[in-house]
This record gives structure tokens, sequence and C-alpha cells, in this order.
């Protein structure tokens, strides 16, 4: 069932099945990577582990980065058993099972004395959770009707992923400090199940798939011709459509999240460090944290359709880099509860203004018949140069540390962080110069 545009603004528009659905999916995207992430580095600080293998376990998010090697094999192939679902459903499907097994595993096996297993685990469950986004993403662009849709469910599919950070950022430190680290990843198995039931309900999109069987009739996969084809033809039409400014792009969008990833690993250790109970960090990211979530969300959407995609990047860029900045306050004012709240806003609000935008306008750049591979390298350039440097960052903190102290150090770290989003920002507004010069 098409959304009309004419309801995109309402909140019956979010009631439509097919919106329903996205939600459901985002927020099954968004449960495994906090699980292997930032989440995983509070239960390890826990344990005692350091701040260097922390952040080195988190070298497994590089299966983030490397999906566009496998992405053709998903745009082109159904899993064994599963064909009857539909390309997109069976992978879907595949992937988050794996997905409930692995987090279940990780549940029952991490601690800091079997670190070698909780990072295969880790790794398991990262490359699992890299396949299922590069089916979902394939499903929200090909199923939508029109531009209008598409950005209805991207803004859906946002909210749910979202909301999947709120249980796994927030929800689960206070389960965790009065259940305990496993019960708590048990019940994020358990809801894994939200993405399997959606994925069950979902409908397949037959257009785009009539493309893909189209292609694949001409030539099969596995034959010299079919492979170029699923493997090279994304990248060519790509860089075909946009020419030499396709590399101006993908600087751009492999820049812009880089603040973010970097603090990632170790936001969640400077937590501990600086006293901050997980009730406390709890319950300022499930209260006031969610309330900002929802309107960066709300905002970062408005401002694309108001103002375009550029304006709406570069807007989100500085307000990223001047929150992740902020952290730096909490290292001087340890630890202040209000600053501590306030940060938390400005954080949320940008991190999820600068998400819809950048999801809204990779989204906007994928071609029909390619668009799990198309979509794949552009998230995959996105998250690149992040998830190789903030494997690093605890041996910087640590470094820092050495010669001014852990909260000096901690103070250099978030505002050199925050800097770092600056290029994006001005790689951004020279696209958008091209953009609106006249031709």
């Amino acid at each position: 069932m098409t959304v009309p545009a004419r309801s995109r603004a309402s909140f019956k528009s979010y009631l439509e099945p097919r919106v329903l659905v996205m939600l459901a999916l985002g927020f099954s995207s968004g449960l495994p990577f906090l699980l292997t992430g930032n989440t995983l580095g509070y239960w390890l600080r826990d344990e005692g582990t350091s701040l260097a293998a922390i952040t080195f376990i988190s070298w497994v998010g590089l299966a983030y980065s490397l999906k566009f090697l496998w992405a053709p094999i998903i745009d082109r192939t159904s899993p064994p058993l599963l064909g009857r679902l539909g390309r997109r459903r069976a992978w879907m499907l595949l992937s988050q099972a794996i997905l409930a097994a692995g987090i279940l595993l990780m549940a029952l096996e991490t601690r800091a004395d079997n670190l070698i297993l909780v990072g295969a685990l880790a790794l398991l469950v990262a490359f699992a959770s890299a396949t299922q986004d590069t089916v979902i993403d394939a499903w929200r662009i090909e199923i939508s009707a029109g531009d209008e849709e598409l950005k209805l469910l991207t803004s859906a599919y946002q909210l749910g992923y979202r909301i999947a950070f709120l249980a796994t950022d927030a929800l689960i430190l206070i389960a965790a400090a009065h259940l305990g680290w496993q019960p708590s990843y048990i019940a994020c198995a358990v809801a894994m199940l939200v993405g399997l039931f959606a994925t069950l309900v979902a409908t397949e999109p037959a257009k785009a798939d009539e493309i893909i069987d189209s292609k694949a009739a001409q030539a099969p996969l596995w034959s010299a011709r079919g492979f170029l084809d699923a493997v090279w033809g994304p990248f060519g039409l790509f860089f075909r459509t946009y020419g030499w400014t396709a590399l101006l792009m993908l600087a751009a969008i492999s820049l812009y999240r880089l603040p973010d990833f970097l603090r990632g690993p170790i936001t969640n250790p400077f937590y501990h460090d600086i006293g901050l109970s997980k009730d406390y960090v709890g319950a300022v990211r499930g209260t006031v944290g969610v309330v900002a979530v929802f309107l960066g969300i709300a905002a970062g959407g408005a401002c694309a359709v108001r103002f375009g995609y550029m304006r709406a990047l570069i807007a989100g860029g500085l307000l990223q880099g001047l929150a992740i900045a902020a952290f730096a306050l909490l290292a001087i004012r340890n630890p202040d509860p209000l600053l501590f709240a306030a940060v938390m806003i400005a954080d949320n609000f940008s991190i999820s203004f600068a998400g819809v935008a950048l999801v809204a306008y990779m989204s906007s750049l994928t071609s029909l018949g390619y668009t799990a591979t198309q979509y794949a390298l552009l998230s995959s350039a996105y998250t690149w140069p992040g998830k190789i440097l903030k494997g690093s960052t605890g041996f910087v903190v640590e470094g820092l540390a050495a010669h001014g102290g852990l909260m000096q150090a901690y103070e250099i770290f978030f505002i050199g962080a925050g800097a770092l989003g600056i290029p994006a920002i001005i790689l951004f507004g020279i696209l958008a110069a091209r953009q609106d010069a006249p031709a």
C-alpha cells in the first residue's frame, strides 16, 4: 500500500502497514550495533579490561565497512532453502537468525579472561548485522513508490533504529545494574524476534526483483559476464551517472560520521571512569535522551525536505562536531549531573539529525536493480575511515594519559574528535555550490 504524498506529515502515515514493517526492521537493524561496540565496551570495562583491549575488539565493526564485498551476492542470489520468500526477505531472515544465535552466545561467553572467543563471537554478530543492514536498506529503497514515500520510510527506519539504540545504549545499562550483563544480552537476543516477525509479514519488492531476474536471465551470476555485471555493474553505473563528482561524494560521505565513530568505543568507558553509575546514565539516556533523539530525527527530515540534502548535511555536521567536543566539559567538571544531561541532549539530537540527513542523501543516489550493492558501497564509505581508526583510540587516550592524566587525555580526545568533522562539512559545501551553480 502506497503512502500518499499529501499525508506524509500526518501521524496516520506512520500507521500504514509498510511503514510499521519498516519501523520494526529499523529496530532489528539497530539492535546488534552497540552490542558489539560501545555497550560491550562498558561490560568489558566493568570486568577490568584495558581501554586498549576494548578498542581493539571494536575493530570487529570493520564488517560494516566491508559489506560491499558480498553485497553483489545478496543482489543476485537467494540463500539455500529460503528462496520462496524472495531474495530480500530470505537474506533478512537468515541474517536475523544468525544474529539471535550470536547475541545469545555472547551473553553466555563474554568475560575478561575469554577475550579471543568474545572477539570471535562479536565478529560473527557484526558480519550478520552488516548483512542484515544491506538487505534492509535495499528493501527500504526498492519498496518505496517514490521520493516522498522513501523519505517517510527513511524516517521510520531511523526511528526504529534509534529505539533499538535506546534499548542497547540506555535501558540495557539499567538492566545490567540490577540483573547483570548476561540476562540483559539474553533479552536482546530474544528481541531479535521483532525483526524475524517483520520479515515474515513484509512483502517482496517485485519491481526490483523483476529487474534483477532479467539481468540474471541474461547472464547467470557464476558466469564471467554475470559476475562482472553483479560486481562491477553497480560501481560502473554510479560513476557513469555522477562522473568525477562521485569521488567528491564518496570522500564527503566517508568523513561525515568520522567524529561519531572515533568517540564510540571510548564513550562508555569514559562514563565509568568519571564515576557515573549505570543507573544514572541509563536514566538520562532513556528520558531526555529519547526526546532529543526523536526531535533530531524530525528536525533532520524536515530540514532535508525544506532546504535540501546538502544544507541538512552541513547543518548536521556542524551540530555533531560541537556536541562531541562538548564531552570534554564532563572531564573538566567531573561528574556534574546537569551538565551530563545537557551534553546527552545535544549529542542525541545532533547525531539523529545528521543520521537522517546522511541516510536520506545516500538513498537518493542508488539505482534500481543494483540497490543493495550501491547502497552498501555508500554506507561502507561512510563507515570505513572511522571503523579503521577507532580501534586505536584506546591507545591514543592511554598514551595521552601517561603525560597529563586520564581526565586531560579525555578532554583532548573529545575536542579532537569533534574537530575531525570539519573536512566533511567543507566537502559538502563544495558539492552544494556545484549543485546550485548554473549549468
